[in-house]
């Protein structure tokens, strides 16, 4: 038997139900992993309030987490027993004790990162890989605005565009998340509930705008996002935890410059088991280095899943948050 989060039904926090479920073998190309910690995101809360289709009802939640090995599915043949693993791919079915997932979807933990380490940064550190060094390539002499920049994705990106040679600019709620920000490479971060994140942009650019803005916020930072960008900047906005967008008509690319957008999802970029590989080696290399730091601010037992919900919702939380089986 495995406990496990399910999902009857959509709706709130409290949808989310530990049960208890009879472990089912691997199929041929499957491996069965017994997990040691698992990641928490907001693509979790998408699919537990519907806005992204459940594949059947119920399900369990969650696209992110590491741990070892305990068997292997016919015709596996990269993976053996005991080998330390984490992902960060669908389908769902992280919030368990035991799954099965598709060899194809994961990679080896390398000596030196930790279970918990691994599963916190998978899903965002890729993200932040492939916003950072494939979606736009940024250099050195950029500048770049991130906005929710004291959240998981953020916290990661600011340290790593920095360390690419770019002006990070990035936006927070409160006193608390600004200076977390600053600690993880941010030159300037914007209290958006007390200022103007536009003129303040404007003016710590003086007047030259950004190369790019990283929005994954959504309809709190429409249009204005694209108000902080020069002429052919790009807008990637690549989630939208206050709200889906409006529907947008192009003629206000062309309006405020010629700009290009785009609306990247990690699981095009790592849609091959070569660009999974290549994308966390890169995440891998970048943490091991100490470029980068994970920091894992809240842990919540499995049972608690709503609890871990409902703060991520409230924006209560900072950086990466675990469930513990």
């Amino acid at each position: 038997m495995t406990k496990l989060i399910e999902i009857s039904e959509i709706g709130g926090p409290e949808v989310l139900k530990l049960v208890e479920r009879d472990v089912v073998k691997p199929v041929a190309g499957q491996i069965t992993v017994q997990q040691t910690a698992i990641g928490i995101n907001f693509i979790d809360v998408y699919f537990r309030t519907g806005l992204y289709p459940a594949p059947q009802m119920p399900f369990t939640p969650g696209m992110e987490g590491a741990g070892q090995v305990i068997e292997v599915g016919e015709g596996v043949t990269n993976f053996n027993v005991g080998d330390r693993i984490a992902y960060a791919a669908g389908p769902v079915g992280a919030y368990a004790e035991i799954r099965n997932i598709e060899a194809s979807k994961v990679v080896k933990v390398p000596d030196g990162i930790s279970d918990e380490t691994a599963a916190a940064m998978m899903l965002k550190g890729m993200t932040a890989r492939y916003l950072l060094r494939a979606t736009f390539k940024v250099q050195p002499g950029h500048t770049i605005l991130f906005h929710a920049a004291a959240g998981g994705v953020g916290l990661i990106a600011g340290q790593w565009a920095k360390s690419l040679g770019a002006t990070v600019i990035g936006t927070a709620g409160s006193p608390e998340k600004i200076e977390l920000a600053k600690a993880n490479g941010y030159d300037h971060v914007i209290n958006y509930n007390t200022e103007n994140f536009v003129d303040r942009v404007l003016e710590i650019t003086d007047g030259a705008k950004c190369d790019v803005v990283y929005d994954s916020v959504g309809k709190d930072t429409f249009p204005e996002s694209l108000d902080c960008l020069k002429q052919l900047g790009m807008w990637a906005s690549f989630g939208q935890s206050s709200g889906a967008l409006p529907d947008i008509n192009l003629g206000i690319l062309a309006q405020k410059g010629s700009l290009f957008a785009t609306r990247p999802t990690l699981f095009n970029y790592i849609s091959t088991p070569e660009d999974l590989a290549e994308t966390a080696n890169d995440l891998f290399d970048v943490v091991a280095s100490g470029k980068v730091n994970i920091a894992i601010n809240q842990t919540y037992p499995l049972a608690d899943a709503a609890q871990a919900h409902t703060d991520l919702e409230g924006r209560k939380t900072v950086g990466c948050s675990l469930l513990k089986p």
